[in-house]
C-alpha cells in the first residue's frame, strides 16, 4: 500500500492546492476534462491530480514567459523506456 496513490479522494487536496497556487479551474464538460488558467497559460487533464501534475511541469520550467513548441519536453535522458520493473528495497514510511 503506497503512502500516496492517484485516486478520487485525492481530488479535492489537487484542487484546494491549484486554486491556493493561483490557477483557475474549471470542468468543460464537452469534452470532460478539467482545466485551469494563471497567467494565461492554461492546462487540461482528465483528473485534477493529473492536472496538478501537469502544472508541476510548467512550474519545473520556471513559468515560461513566452510559448514556444513542446517548451516542457525533456528528451535526454529517455528514462521512461528504461524504467525498472524491480521494486526497489527500502521501509515505507507507514512501517515505520
Amino acid at each position: 500500500m503506497p503512502a500516496l496513490s492517484a485516486y478520487s479522494n485525492v481530488e479535492n487536496t489537487s484542487m484546494c492546492i491549484l486554486v491556493e497556487k493561483g490557477y483557475r479551474v474549471w470542468f468543460e464538460r464537452d469534452t470532460e476534462m478539467y482545466c485551469c488558467e494563471k497567467s494565461g497559460w492554461d492546462f487540461m487533464a482528465e483528473s485534477i491530480t493529473e492536472l496538478l501534475g501537469v502544472v508541476s511541469i510548467y512550474e519545473y520550467h520556471g513559468s515560461p514567459l513566452q510559448y514556444k513548441e513542446y517548451w516542457w519536453k525533456i528528451n535526454e535522458p529517455n528514462l521512461v523506456n528504461s524504467i525498472s520493473e524491480t521494486k526497489p528495497k527500502f521501509k515505507a514510511i507507514y512501517e515505520k
